[in-house]
């Protein structure tokens, strides 16, 4: 530096001397200033790359659905308004499928009081065949039970109420009779109310013309079935009504009809009875007296074929023969009678399976034997007659020996 010439070492002095003030360091100030000057760079970056984050996915969700639109993201803490040029969010669907309730009129109520019953004109299923003319069937005024008037009447069995159809309502169930000489047709029916209050015809639930004679009785359960009692006699004129067999047989309204669900389906032979044969009927006279009658002998046999004990046997029409003698009437036991039965003689009764002969002496008119016979009585212990299983076989023509 010493072969530099003076004045330009003055120079560099000088230009040095500048140069340095104008790049020395800066002081305590200007780095606290430089210091905050960074972190607002950074926290920028930062804030900037947030939103990147944010909204990447939306955008990509957007672009998933190629509709070009970005929901709006959820929204925490105070609601925010948007922006007028902001579209309304869409709802979303439901994951379950919402519940429409529809309302349908309720089912007329078919509770129908006997009054209104009788009150109304309603149209019946057809009556038998062979019903006389007064059964009518349609546009019926019912008569009431008891009435001495022809034509179809309401029995005197208690109606029932209950749901038949399963529509929620109560429907009607009556017996309706209509006379047929000393006896009746029968037939159970169910009845509703239409829309409009009018009483209607629902369908016969059973008639007395479906392989039965008699209807006695009617219920009904909770469930909406129908039972009734019926039998296979109607008694009437000399009928006693013991003899009639009675079931309770059920029935349910299916396919717009009544069937029966449960309950016997016949009668078939009554277990209360037995088959009684009676053969024999010889009848031998003796000589004339001095009015013209004849002492005669009557042998009988009678067998009990089964399959029911006997508890007395009694023999009808033998008085249309003759008078039985003091002896022979001991073997006739004390009993009632009175039972339309004809009977003359009432004894001991036979076991299922047993046979026995029987001698009758009588006095007899022969002018007055006009084809004389003998028939054969089945009693109960009770002095009740029964009819019999094969009852061609109770009657023996009564035969005169030469």
């Amino acid at each position: 530096m010493s072969d530099i010439d003076p004045r330009l070492r003055e120079r560099f002095a000088a230009y040095r001397a500048e140069t340095i003030s104008q790049i020395a360091g800066p002081g305590p100030d200007q780095a606290r200033r430089t210091l905050r000057r960074r972190r607002q760079a950074k926290a920028v970056t930062v804030a900037v790359t947030a939103i990147v984050l944010a909204v990447a996915p939306i955008v990509a969700n957007a672009a998933l659905r190629d509709d070009g639109s970005i929901p709006t993201p959820a929204q925490t803490g105070e609601p925010t308004t948007p922006p007028p040029s902001a579209s309304a969010p869409t709802p979303s669907t439901p994951l379950t499928p919402s519940t429409t309730t529809t309302t349908s009129p309720a089912a007329p109520d078919g509770r129908i009081s006997r009054a209104q019953l009788l009150a109304a004109r309603v149209d019946l299923p057809a009556w038998p065949a062979h019903a006389p003319q007064d059964c009518v069937a349609s546009d019926v005024r019912l008569r009431p039970p008891g009435s001495r008037q022809r034509g179809p009447a309401l029995a005197d069995v208690d109606l029932g109420y209950t749901d038949l159809d399963g529509d929620g309502a109560t429907e009607t169930v009556a017996l309706v009779t209509c006379r047929l000489g000393e006896a009746s047709a029968k037939q159970l029916v169910a009845f509703d109310r239409d829309g409009h209050g009018r009483i209607v015809t629902m369908a016969r639930v059973v008639g007395t013309a479906e392989g039965l004679d008699d209807i006695t009785d009617a219920a009904v359960t909770e469930d909406g079935r129908v039972r009734a009692q019926v039998a296979d006699i109607q008694p009437c004129c000399s009928t006693p009504s013991y003899w009639a067999q009675n079931q309770w047989r059920t029935y349910r309204w299916h396919d717009g009809r009544f069937t029966q669900s449960d309950g016997p389906r016949s009668f078939g032979k009554d277990p209360r009875l037995t088959d009684l044969v009676l053969s024999g009927g010889d009848l031998v006279l003796g000589p004339a007296g001095t009015d013209g009658k004849r002492p005669g002998i009557l042998s009988l046999s009678l067998s009990n074929t089964g399959p029911v004990d006997v508890a007395h046997v009694g023999f009808a029409e033998i008085d249309h023969i003759g008078a039985m003698s003091r002896a022979d009437s001991s073997i006739c036991l004390p009993w009632r009678g009175g039972d339309e039965s004809g009977t003359t003689c009432r004894t001991a009764g036979l076991r299922a399976g047993e046979r026995r002969a029987y001698t009758f002496h009588l006095l007899v008119d022969p002018t007055a034997l006009n084809q004389p016979s003998v028939r054969v009585v089945h009693f109960d212990d009770q002095d009740r007659h029964w009819q019999d299983l094969t009852f061609k076989n109770n009657v023996v023509e009564v035969r005169v020996a030469p």
